[in-house]
């Protein structure tokens, strides 16, 4: 059985890590975080760190099932925000 120090670890990974799971760039990451467009992050000690099912449900947010759906506009504008 893993410990709770080991557990949280598992939970959370850091922004390059987080990049890699939504196969986007560390620094568009960093862009949403600081824009507000990006998923729920925490600031532990000095570091930012991000919750797996955080990621996962923030890229649940902008599935679509053609660009006609509503939430393709709005997804697509997610990603345009602040350029």
């Amino acid at each position: 059985m893993l410990d709770r120090s080991a557990q949280l670890a598992a939970r959370y990974v850091r922004t390059h890590e987080a990049a890699r799971i939504l196969g986007i760039s560390p620094r568009t990451l960093e862009k949403y975080r600081c824009h507000g467009s990006g998923p729920t992050f925490r600031k532990l000690g000095g570091r930012v760190v991000y919750a797996v099912g955080d990621l996962e449900a923030w890229a649940d947010k902008a599935a679509c099932n053609s660009t006609s759906d509503p939430r393709y506009v709005e997804a697509r504008a997610a990603g345009h925000a602040h350029r």
